[in-house]
């Protein structure tokens, strides 16, 4: 195996991510253990070589000073001199090789898809409303932002901290040859140091969660302006936008200036710090050299092992800084991805099998954890095949019947069976493949027309494809497409939430997507809403041929869509008030036909404007 696949950089971590620092940081390098390990020995050994080095100059001098010039070269003298050669050519390049590719080759490319590839893993298993709750700028930023702090701490523990302590434990050991009472100044100065990154290191951690906060907030408000960049320049509200963002981006200027601040101040005493290392350990050897306790080799092995380790501390400092400048990164990812908002398969969940496509509601209640909205006691059966239309004013539990249907969340009480098959037992991936769904606000994907209509069975041939876009009048307009990369028809890319078609255009790649997935349960949700009346009609009949043998469930305002539904549901309040065929309900002279009178250009008038008309 190649030294890059020593790490499996997309295993899946098993359970959630946990919510405290330590856990988290096991549970996204979990299955990398062993080589990060193998890792940090390398860097260890490297860091002993800093000692090794020292030790090996010292001894030389002493051997110069000793045996004089003439006898240098001779005997056990020479001996030594090539040992410290081969030391100095070969073990200590070696050292530092292994330790180098251990981290640029084994760790460093993978630590971060690693994570990358876990948080994302676990952010796409997130319900719809965790979703709702947030910019979706912000939600990726933290991925990226957290994933690459981890791979960032990882990799700095290794190559850094791993190397200092065997560094300072082989100078520990160095001195302790020379006296006990140099090791015991150096074990003092020590002390002053660590308390120096005590005091310093929490309050950078904290300054940097903030400012890493704040950066996303920016991204966050940025992303979702241009989101809506239509809605952002019909309105004419780019100055509006404009100081949204500067706002976040004067919270984000206060945060780095903080933390400017306490990095200065951090500067300034480490330097102040490591300038006193070299002053204590070579006075305190030359005092000994003085007394005949030390030699000039012992001279030279401390002031050597001192300006090493007072270069090291600032090294070792920043690092240490940025570490935990990456610790609070992680700490602000954890608070936006850890939560566990989420709808899960159980254990022994089974895969969903549809043989006829009947739908029951069993008592069924929802109300997104509030005391109003959503849906209450819903007792409705589809039978198989059978075309059920609902209607209702906005708010009246249509689009929460739809979303238990398809488990987008859990029923509160009650149950959703499919051909008696309770859908809380069974999974979510097999329960979706048997649903076929167009919505209003149809989802392009910044990708190929072809890729688009694919993603409804990614297996099929473009011969289906392209059968898929005539049943749904699309092939017309996509022959003509061209993107700016100069790609065209099928291979044209659409751009981000397909911005570059018309609504009719996108609803038209989202009705050949559910009719190339052939899906034995049909959900339409105002699925012809965005349809001039010509194509309209054009799709109203392939719709017909595609219903055929499906059990279907379509909402629409425009009740003419309806007319030839098997039955048709009335909503309000979250409750069935009238259910029949369109005949049957305009004869009961109910709710549905009070819609069909007051209706305007199609479309059912909310409360509010019934009253104006009046």
């Amino acid at each position: 195996m190649k030294l890059g696949h020593l790490i499996d950089a997309f295993r899946p971590a098993k359970g959630q991510p946990p919510e405290t620092l330590g856990a988290f940081m096991r549970w996204c390098l979990s299955g990398a253990w062993p080589m990060l390990c193998i890792a940090a020995c390398c860097s260890a050994l490297a860091g002993a070589m800093e000692a090794s080095t020292a030790y090996i100059l010292g001894l030389v001098i002493d051997t110069a000073l000793t045996t004089g010039p003439g006898q240098i070269f001779q005997g056990r003298n020479l001996l030594m001199l090539l040992g410290g050669l081969a030391f100095f050519l070969f073990v200590r390049p070696v050292l530092f090789g292994l330790s180098a590719a251990s981290n640029s080759i084994i760790v460093g490319p993978n630590i971060g898809p690693l994570v990358q590839s876990r948080l994302n893993r676990w952010t796409l298993g997130q319900s719809v409303s965790y979703f709702d709750d947030d910019f979706a700028g912000r939600i990726a930023q933290k991925q990226m932002q957290t994933a690459n702090a981890v791979a960032s701490v990882t990799t700095e523990v290794i190559n850094v901290v791993a190397f200092a302590l065997a560094s300072l434990v082989g100078a520990i050991v160095l001195l302790g040859s020379v006296d006990w009472r140099i090791t015991f100044i150096f074990v003092f100065w020590l002390v002053g140091y660590f308390a120096l990154l005590r005091y310093f290191i929490p309050r950078v951690r904290k300054k940097s969660a903030a400012r890493a906060g704040a950066r996303a907030n920016i991204t966050g408000q940025v992303v979702d302006s241009i989101t809506n960049i239509k809605t952002v320049k019909l309105f004419a509200h780019s100055a509006h936008e404009e100081r949204a963002a500067q706002d976040a981006m004067v919270e984000f200027r206060e945060r780095a200036l903080e933390f400017g601040y306490i990095s200065a101040s951090f500067r300034f005493c480490l330097v102040a710090i490591a300038g006193v290392l070299p002053v204590l350990l070579i006075g305190a050897t030359l005092l000994l050299w003085q007394q005949g306790q030390a030699t000039e080799g012992n001279i030279v092995a401390a002031g050597a092992v001192a300006i090493r380790i007072a270069q090291m501390t600032g090294w070792v400092s920043f690092t240490l800084m940025a570490i935990y400048s990456n610790v609070g990164e992680i700490e602000n990812g954890m608070k936006t991805l850890t939560p566990r908002n989420r709808v899960e398969d159980l254990p022994d969940a089974t895969a969903l099998s549809v043989s006829k496509g009947e739908i029951q509601f069993d008592q069924v209640s929802f109300a997104y954890g509030r005391n109003i909205g959503g849906v209450r006691d819903i007792s409705l059966t589809f039978k198989p095949g059978e075309k059920i239309g609902i209607v209702g004013a906005s708010g009246a539990g249509k689009s929460t019947l739809v979303s238990l249907l398809l488990r987008l969340y859990e029923t509160e009480n009650g149950r959703v069976l499919i051909d008696d098959q309770d859908i809380s037992r069974v999974t979510q991936d097999s329960l979706r493949h048997q649903i076929g769904m167009v919505t209003q606000e149809t989802a392009m994907f910044n990708r190929s027309a072809l890729d688009n209509i694919l993603y409804g069975r990614p297996d099929a041939d473009e011969a289906a494809v392209v059968r898929a876009a005539e049943q749904a009048e699309a092939h017309a307009f996509i022959q003509d497409l061209e993107d700016g990369q100069g790609r065209k028809g099928y291979e044209a890319h659409l751009g981000e939430r397909g911005v570059k078609l018309s609504g009719g255009q996108r609803q038209r790649i989202a009705l050949a997507r559910a009719i190339l997935k052939d899906a034995p349960i049909l959900v339409l949700d105002e699925a012809t809403s965005a349809l001039d009346s010509e194509v309209e009609a054009a799709i109203q009949s392939a719709l017909t041929r595609v219903m055929q043998g499906k059990t279907v469930l379509a909402i629409a305002h425009r009740l003419s869509t309806l007319s030839e539904m098997d039955r048709i549901i009335v909503m309000d309040q979250g409750q069935i008030i009238e259910m029949g065929s369109h005949s049957e309900l305009l004869m009961a002279q109910g709710r549905y036909a009070q819609f069909w009178a007051r209706q305007s250009g199609g479309f059912i008038q909310t409360d509010e404007q019934t009253e104006a008309a009046e």
